[in-house]
């Protein structure tokens, strides 16, 4: 039964790829040109790395005790300080997931169901476990436990110090789903993942039960693929809330404690959200960055400039957000207002993986495997 959903879900995105108006991750045609920005915010490279590149996965990096953890599909992972590699480590086998650290542990995935675990200080190979499903998303590596999400939507509870398996999480999913790398956030006791269908769940990391479920987006349509509202990015958290966004669904928030649902807000996106004390940022599906108030879902601005260039996961960097787009440029919108302040050119190859925020740098991947760290001045 997990083969053929994993099956079945591997053909939904197939033939989601035919249909531009329901393909989330299509760049049909050549994105619109950029205008001129007047007295624009100086963005600059603080410093640059390679990998591999990603291939048809998407890879992010890892920013944790000062130093930068990142891989590309031929599985050599490097930690990187300050632009210099201070180690690489060839694992002999194609990576699809990664990368995940606490800074004492680096984990990876790879097609074949294996989790890779290295040693975050010398690159050497601490434990290899077998899941026996696809790994698309990068593992989250906190409090003593390594939480991995296979591609059929299982979440894997496995001990840090040895890889051993502590217990598993599964639960029912459409028939279709959308192929996507999105993997978990650990807070505290609590794993969140979002789910094909709309639904937002929290797991107690002790035992992999289940805490709370929230419904983001309730599937519509007389259609398997009108029906499709998959979570396919992370959920963000702030003190009191989580929330999540759907493709062909909404945007909601959720009470941390108990699941409540604050509020909901009809919005598309696969691309995801970031947030901070006041509002909520997310890409629509149309490439408009939107602001929402936290408290209520009320717009505070919408930026649609970049539309057509298929911008990604908006990450909030100090009194900016920045997002990359599908040439390779970065571009950093005011907070406020969402006016674009400045942009950055990493390579002309996608940025598909979040942004990462190390200290006031933002950390970019590009398929192409440049790793690029961008200073805003």
């Amino acid at each position: 039964m997990r083969g053929q959903r994993l099956v079945l879900s591997l053909a939904g995105a197939l033939v989601l790829s035919a249909c531009s108006s329901l393909n989330p991750f299509s760049s049909e045609g050549k994105p619109p040109a950029l205008k001129p920005l007047s007295n624009p915010v100086k963005m600059s490279e603080s410093w640059r790395a390679r990998v591999d590149d990603a291939g048809v996965f998407v890879f992010q990096p890892a920013i944790s005790s000062g130093a930068v953890f990142a891989t590309g599909k031929d599985g050599e992972v490097a930690r990187i300080e300050s632009g210099r590699t201070v180690w690489k480590m060839p694992l002999k086998t194609t990576v699809s997931g990664g990368v995940g650290s606490d800074g004492k542990l680096v984990a990876v995935g790879t097609p074949k169901g294996e989790v890779i675990a290295l040693d975050a200080e010398t690159g050497q190979v601490r434990w290899r476990t077998v899941i026996n499903a696809e790994v698309l998303a990068a593992p989250a590596v906190s409090g003593g436990m390594v939480v991995v999400r296979s591609a059929d939507s299982r979440l894997f509870g496995l001990d840090a110090s040895d890889g051993k398996r502590r217990w598993t999480y599964q639960r029912a999913t459409p028939p279709l789903a959308l192929r996507n790398a999105a993997g978990v956030v650990m807070e505290g006791n609590f794993i969140i993942a979002g789910y094909p269908g709309g639904k937002l769940v929290a797991v107690n990391g002790a035992n992999g039960s289940l805490a709370w479920e929230g419904t983001v987006a309730v599937p519509r349509g007389a259609t398997e693929l009108e029906r499709v509202a998959d979570i396919t990015s992370l959920p963000v958290m702030a003190p009191r809330a989580t929330c999540a966004v759907a493709f062909q669904g909404r945007v909601a928030c959720f009470d941390m404690s108990n699941g409540s649902t604050l509020w909901t807000r009809d919005l598309s996106s696969s691309k995801g959200l970031d947030i901070d004390d006041r509002n909520v940022f997310v890409t629509d599906e149309k490439g408009a960055v939107h602001a929402l108030d936290l408290s209520s879902g009320a717009s505070v601005w919408k930026q649609d400039q970049l539309a057509g260039r298929n911008p990604g996961r908006p990450r909030i960097v100090g009194e900016y957000v920045v997002v990359g787009d599908v040439e390779g440029y970065v571009h950093l919108l005011r907070k406020d207002d969402g006016s674009l302040a400045g942009r950055h050119r990493v390579d002309s190859s996608p940025i598909l993986a979040d942004p990462q925020k190390a200290g006031g740098d933002v950390v970019i991947q590009t398929r192409n495997g440049s790793i690029q760290a961008v200073g805003v001045q």
